[in-house]
C-alpha cells in the first residue's frame, strides 16, 4: 500500500476546493492512513487537524439505517410492515396529484419505503405538519411529536413508485424511537455508538463540542448569492472559482432542540465516526470485536432496492452507475461509474462534504471529511473513490 496519490489529493483539495479536509481508512479492521489537510479556520489560519468536531448533515442516515436494521433483526418490525401499525396517523394518506387535488394513495407507506427513500416524502420542513408539530411543543419540535404531525401533509407520489430525497430517514428515527420507548439519541448511544467505542459523536452540540469544532463555510460560485438550499446543493455544483463565507458552526436542517435527526443530526469527529464504516467493512463486526450487525443484514444493506422507473429518478451526477440499498447508495455499474472500485461499494454523503465508503469485499472503510456548504460532490466524490483504491495496491 502507498498512500501518497490520496495525500496529494488531499492538499489539492485543501488548495483549490475546501478550506481543509480530513480523512482516516481501514483496512481488515486496521488503520492503515489518517490525513489531515488545510485550515480548520481560514480567518484565523488554524490548521486543521482532524480531532475537530465537524457537522456530518447526510452521513448521519448510515447510523439511523444501521438502527433500523437492528429493530429488522430483533423482529421488531419487517421491511412489509405498514408504519400505520406502528404510528396510526399513517393510516390514510393523501397524494396531491399535479393539479392540486387529494386523493387516498392507494397503498400504505412501508418501513422498507423509509429505508429506501421511496414513501413519497419531500425534504420541506416548512409543511403544514412541521408548523403544528412547533405550536404542540412551544418550539422544541421532539422527533415523535414531529413525525406524528407530518403523517398529515400529503405524499407527493405513489409510496414506492418513485425514488425521492427526502425526511423518510427523519421519519425512520422516529418510528425506531416509539418502537424502542426512547429517544432517538440515547437508542444510538446505547445499541451503535457504545458497542463500537464511539465516545465523540452527538446528536446535539453543546458548548464543549462547538468550542473543538473547525468553522463551517459555503462555497459561493462567482456571479452568485449566498442563498441556499443545502439538499439541492449537495446534488450539483460544478463551479472552480468562488469565496467561502463562514456561515457558523450551526447544524441546518434541524427544527428544533429536540429533534433528533435521522437523516442530518449526527456531530462528530472523523477518527471517531470511522469505526462505524470499519465496522460495516468488516460485515457487522467492530475494530474491538463488538457486532452491531449481522452478515446477513450489511449485506441487505448494500443490496439494490430501486426499480427501473425509480432508477431514473436516483439520477445524481456523481452517482451514475450506482443504485440505492437501504439507505445508501450502492455500485452496481462499474464501467458507468469509471470506477476502479468493486460492485457492492456502498456509502454515502453530507451536505458538508462528509463522505463514507465502505467495501466489504476487501475490508476497505473510509471516512472523509470537509465543512463546507455546497461541498461540490460531483466533483471530489468519483475522485476519492478511485484514489483510495489506487493506493491499495
Amino acid at each position: 500500500m502507498n498512500f501518497e496519490n490520496l495525500k496529494h489529493f488531499m492538499d489539492h483539495m485543501a488548495k483549490e476546493r475546501t478550506p481543509g479536509n480530513a480523512v482516516e481508512v481501514y483496512l481488515g479492521g486496521k488503520c492503515v492512513f489518517r490525513y489531515a489537510s488545510g485550515y480548520a479556520d481560514l480567518r484565523l489560519k488554524t490548521p486543521l487537524t482532524g480531532e475537530e468536531y465537524f457537522n456530518f448533515y447526510s452521513c448521519s442516515k448510515i447510523t439511523t439505517v444501521v438502527a433500523g436494521l437492528q429493530l429488522l433483526e430483533k423482529g421488531r418490525f419487517l421491511l412489509t410492515d405498514p408504519i400505520y401499525a406502528y404510528i396510526p396517523e399513517f393510516r390514510d394518506m393523501k397524494i396531491r396529484t399535479g393539479e392540486g387535488a387529494l386523493v387516498k394513495a392507494s397503498r400504505p407507506v412501508t418501513v422498507r419505503d423509509l429505508f429506501t427513500m421511496s414513501a413519497g416524502f419531500t425534504y420541506d420542513m416548512d409543511t403544514q405538519g412541521f408548523r403544528e408539530a412547533r405550536a404542540l411543543t412551544g418550539g422544541k419540535m421532539d422527533t415523535v411529536q414531529v413525525v406524528r404531525c407530518v403523517a398529515r401533509d400529503p405524499l407527493v407520489y405513489e409510496p414506492g413508485t418513485h425514488w425521492g430525497y427526502s425526511i423518510a430517514h427523519d421519519v425512520l428515527a422516529g418510528l425506531i424511537s416509539i418502537i424502542e420507548g426512547k429517544k432517538f439519541r440515547d437508542y444510538v448511544k446505547e445499541f451503535v455508538f457504545e458497542p463500537l467505542g464511539i465516545r465523540h459523536c452527538t446528536y446535539h452540540q453543546t458548548p464543549e463540542t462547538q468550542a473543538k469544532m473547525a468553522a463551517q463555510y459555503r462555497f459561493v460560485p462567482e456571479g452568485e448569492d449566498a442563498g441556499y438550499d443545502i439538499v439541492e446543493e449537495q446534488k450539483h455544483g460544478k463551479a472552480v472559482s468562488g469565496v467561502f463565507v463562514d456561515v457558523g458552526k450551526e447544524v441546518f436542517g434541524i427544527p428544533g432542540e429536540e429533534y433528533d435527526s435521522g437523516g442530518a443530526g449526527i456531530t462528530g469527529t472523523v477518527y471517531d465516526y470511522v469505526k462505524l464504516m470499519a465496522a460495516l467493512a468488516n460485515h457487522g463486526l467492530g475494530i474491538n470485536g463488538e457486532r452491531i450487525l449481522s452478515r446477513g443484514s450489511v449485506a441487505l444493506l448494500k443490496e439494490d432496492q430501486l426499480n427501473e422507473v425509480q432508477k431514473k429518478d436516483f439520477n445524481w451526477k456523481q452517482l451514475t452507475g450506482y443504485s440505492y440499498g437501504l439507505g445508501v447508495r450502492t455500485l452496481t455499474d462499474k464501467a458507468l461509474a469509471g470506477s476502479v472500485g468493486n460492485v457492492g461499494e456502498f456509502g454515502w454523503g453530507g451536505a458538508a462534504g462528509s463522505t463514507a465508503l465502505v467495501d466489504t469485499e476487501t475490508g476497505l472503510a473510509v471516512f472523509y471529511v470537509q465543512h463546507t456548504l455546497n461541498p461540490r460532490e460531483e466533483y471530489y466524490q468519483p475522485r476519492l473513490r478511485n484514489v483510495v483504491y489506487s493506493c491499495l495496491d
